[in-house]
């Protein structure tokens, strides 16, 4: 497992790198060009960017950004904060809160806009406890950019100017603070989960999208489009609908574990109990078995979340038929 998960991490940032790679002698690419001015010293020098400043002083994230490093900052703008904060201030945020929220918006790494790609990365901000950077959907389409599914939806933002660099990294500006996000999001966020997000929310007495957008921790099993396009022509129904409620709940059910943040280094071999039951895990070949013997293979791991985890699958699991 954990091969499959370095495997996987690797691919996402050699791509991202050889982004950074081939334009880092593009002459237009930057708007700002300033050699000696850090990320800290524009944000403070630009009215616009004042209630963000304010937030970074509060955190001591401003020493941060003003010492040596690799970083791209997504910047909410003072309209951002204005909406975020809905007649509150800066002031009135607990200081811990603001500083997860802060991170959130930063990369360890410089990406200018055009080495941005659709998929995954981490930025700074951590779950819970420990070292394990929160995951961040970036989706680039059309020479639009949005994070976490955009500012269309809750806690998501699209990037509205870009490629202001500096002596530690990069800033681009953003319509919307980036709140962090729950293992619903990324169901939301990202098209490869389309019917996932369409089966989670099939019938008004599902109640799985307020269960996952909770403060509880989760480890769940996302099975792919491609997954959930198997199960239909397995089942010959032509969606959903044709699905008793009753056994698509219990299937969605067998996908969620309750109570744990089970990364991909973390899972053993033997028997794991979800909401739905219990399922069989293969660490070595990153497996999945329901009570039917169906297999289903982990093929992404790791979408960190703020309540949990998510790992992709290529098959969705269903109950004892």
């Amino acid at each position: 497992m954990k091969k499959l998960t370095t495997k996987i991490h690797l691919i996402l940032f050699t791509a991202l790198l050889a982004g950074f790679t081939s334009c880092s002698d593009d002459d237009d690419a930057g708007m700002i060009t300033e050699e000696s001015e850090t990320i800290a010293d524009f944000v403070a020098s630009e009215e616009d960017y004042s209630s963000l400043a304010e937030a970074l002083d509060r955190t001591g994230l401003t020493a941060t950004l003003d010492a040596e490093g690799t970083y791209t900052v997504f910047a909410p703008n003072n309209a951002a904060f204005e909406a975020y904060l809905d007649g509150t201030a800066v002031a009135d945020v607990p200081v811990e809160d603001l500083t997860q929220i802060l991170l959130n918006h930063v990369l360890a790494v410089e990406a200018r806009a055009s080495s941005l790609a659709t998929g995954y990365v981490n930025n700074l901000a951590t779950y819970a406890d420990t070292d394990a950077n929160l995951s961040m959907y970036i989706n680039v389409d059309s020479d639009v950019v949005t994070i976490n599914g955009g500012s269309e939806l809750e806690g998501g933002a699209n990037v509205t100017a870009t490629d202001f660099e500096f002596s530690n990294g990069i800033v681009h500006t953003v319509d919307a603070v980036i709140t962090l996000p729950t293992v619903a999001t990324f169901a939301v966020a990202d098209p490869t989960f389309t019917q996932l997000e369409t089966a989670l929310t099939a019938d008004a007495s599902f109640s799985f999208v307020n269960t996952l957008t909770s403060a509880g921790t989760f480890t769940v099993f996302a099975p792919t489009n491609d997954a959930f396009a198997d199960l239909l022509a397995e089942l010959e129904i032509s969606g959903f609908g044709d699905l008793d409620t009753s056994v698509l709940a219990a299937a969605l059910s067998l996908h969620v574990v309750n109570g744990a943040n089970v990364r991909a280094e973390d899972l053993t071999t033997g028997t794991v109990t979800t909401l739905g039951g219990a399922i069989e895990v293969d660490a070595s070949n990153a497996t999945l078995t329901d009570a039917n013997g169906r297999v289903s293979t982990i093929v992404v791991t790791d979408v960190q979340a703020s309540n949990g985890v998510v790992h992709a699958i290529d098959t969705v699991l269903l109950p004892g038929l």
